[in-house]
């Protein structure tokens, strides 16, 4: 088969022949049809993700979407022929989705909606379980809590907006003027962060009390902007980028908690994959349903060309999730 392969931190990736994998007891064999590049993916190619446990030479891509060519012993749920989709591999020594085949772990896989295309599919994993495990399995949002999602347009965002308000919540996102138009068309309330202070938006939308769940995907001053933004008492922050040192005092004399959020976790420890699997099926119902769709860059890329869609994600050019399809 041909693969990308990281072969040095810094450096393009190559594309390159490399042996078929066959699936071992509990995997599948997966056709690749499409490959979600992730700003996680860039960082890795950058040698600037320890905490993802990539070694060169290494096939990078986490999430995918394809059809599976065969299955391994001790495998129920899928058969040859099912379009699947998940978050699968490029992190901790697991072979990435940049590739034509990829022999994965049939616990993280869910089978593929049938309202979306496999390069749909494949921008889906990454951030729609960060978004469920920040708030459904750490918030628990229900209906009716006002909920404010930091990054309101980007990867992650954009599919927790949509999340929130499938579970019935009232939701408000920040974003710069630019993105405004694209976090509405979500349903959510738009804020513009650079015209408006945390005082400001709280005080028009909450009438100062705070909003019930803030999801942060921006970290650093935006992590400590949502310890003041959250309610008193009974509010809870969530944030999948709170690595860097903060002051926790806003949010102790709030009386609120503080959850973070892993996504790698159950790829870099072989624990949890099952949930995740699970995750990714309640994204497949909810896309059937009409109430999740990702917004995608207009280009898909080729395999050849993957370090083109690499720099799009790397300089910041992507007008939505940048896509890699193996075999066009």
């Amino acid at each position: 088969m041909r693969a990308a392969v990281l072969t040095e931190y810094g450096k393009p990736l190559h594309v390159r022949e490399l042996p078929d994998p066959v699936p071992g007891p509990g995997q599948v064999l997966v056709r690749v049809m499409a490959s979600g590049v992730n700003p996680l993916d860039i960082k890795i190619r950058r040698g600037e993700a320890a905490h993802a446990q990539v070694v060169p030479a290494a096939v990078l891509g986490i999430d995918m979407a394809g059809v599976v060519q065969a299955v391994g012993d001790g495998v129920d749920g899928f058969r040859i022929g099912d379009e699947v989709f998940g978050m699968t591999g490029g992190v901790g020594g697991l072979q990435g989705s940049l590739a034509e085949l990829a022999a994965v772990d049939a616990r993280s896989l869910a089978h593929k909606p049938d309202a979306l295309s496999m390069p749909q599919a494949a921008a889906l994993p990454l951030g729609f379980i960060t978004s469920w495990e920040g708030l459904v399995d750490r918030a628990e949002v229900g209906a009716g809590e006002q909920v404010l999602v930091h990054g309101g347009a980007g990867g992650v965002g954009f599919l927790a907006v949509q999340l929130a308000i499938a579970r019935g919540a009232r939701v408000y996102a920040t974003g710069s003027a630019s993105s405004l138009e694209i976090i509405g068309s979500t349903g959510a309330t738009p804020i513009d962060y650079t015209a408006s202070t945390v005082d400001d938006y709280v005080g028009a939308h909450t009438g100062g009390e705070g909003f019930d769940i803030v999801v942060d995907n921006v970290g650093g001053a935006t992590l400590d902007a949502s310890f003041t933004a959250v309610k008193r008492h009974t509010g809870h922050v969530v944030s999948a980028l709170g690595w860097g040192t903060h002051s926790l005092a806003p949010l102790s004399f709030r009386g609120a908690t503080y959850s973070g959020v892993f996504t790698l976790m159950p790829l870099l420890s072989g624990r949890g994959r099952e949930h995740h699997g699970h995750i990714v099926a309640q994204a497949a119902a909810l896309a059937d349903s009409g109430q999740l769709a990702p917004r995608l860059h207009p280009t898909t890329f080729p395999l050849d060309s993957v370090n083109d869609a690499h720099a799009i994600v790397e300089n910041g050019f992507a007008t939505g999730k940048v896509v890699v399809a193996p075999d066009a």
